[in-house]
C-alpha cells in the first residue's frame, strides 16, 4: 500500500514536472531580418520566401544572386548587404509600382507580394531581366 502511495505522488510529480518544462520551452519568435528598406520589417519567412520566388524569380527571370552579393567567406548569400546594385534598383522598383498601384489605379494599401496588385515586376519584365531584354551597359 505505501508503495502505491508512493508510486502515485512519482508519477504526479513527473508529470507536474513535465507539462512545467513543455510550457517554458521558449518557442522561436518570428524571424526579424534586417536591412529591409521597402518590405515590412515583420514579414513572415513564408511572405518573403512568396516575394522573391513570385515576383522576381518568375517576373524577371533571375535568382537570388542577381540582387544578393555573396558572403565573405564565398558560401551562400549576405541578403543584408546592399553591395549590388542591383539590390537599390529593384528597391526603387518596388517603390515604382507600389506608387503607380496606389495613385493611378487607386488601390487604397497596396503591397508587394499582393494578388490585388496590377502593375508588378511581371508587368514590363515578362520574366526578363531587363525590360527591353538588353542588358545596360
Amino acid at each position: 500500500m505505501k508503495i502505491n502511495r508512493k508510486l502515485k505522488v512519482i508519477v504526479v510529480l513527473a508529470a507536474v514536472v513535465s507539462i512545467t518544462a513543455g510550457a517554458t520551452i521558449n518557442k522561436p519568435g518570428p524571424r526579424l531580418y534586417t536591412n529591409l528598406k521597402v518590405l515590412p520589417k515583420n514579414i513572415t519567412s513564408k511572405e518573403l520566401q512568396g516575394i522573391m520566388a513570385d515576383d522576381f524569380e518568375d517576373g524577371l527571370g533571375v535568382s537570388c544572386g542577381f540582387c544578393h552579393a555573396a558572403n565573405k567567406d564565398g558560401h551562400g548569400l549576405d541578403f543584408a548587404s546592399d553591395a549590388k546594385p542591383e539590390k537599390e534598383i529593384a528597391r526603387a522598383m518596388m517603390r515604382m509600382t507600389l506608387g503607380i498601384n496606389k495613385k493611378y489605379l487607386k488601390l487604397k494599401h497596396p503591397k508587394i507580394g499582393d494578388a490585388t496588385l496590377v502593375v508588378s515586376c511581371t508587368t514590363c519584365h515578362k520574366g526578363q531581366a531587363f525590360p527591353d531584354g538588353t542588358e545596360p551597359k
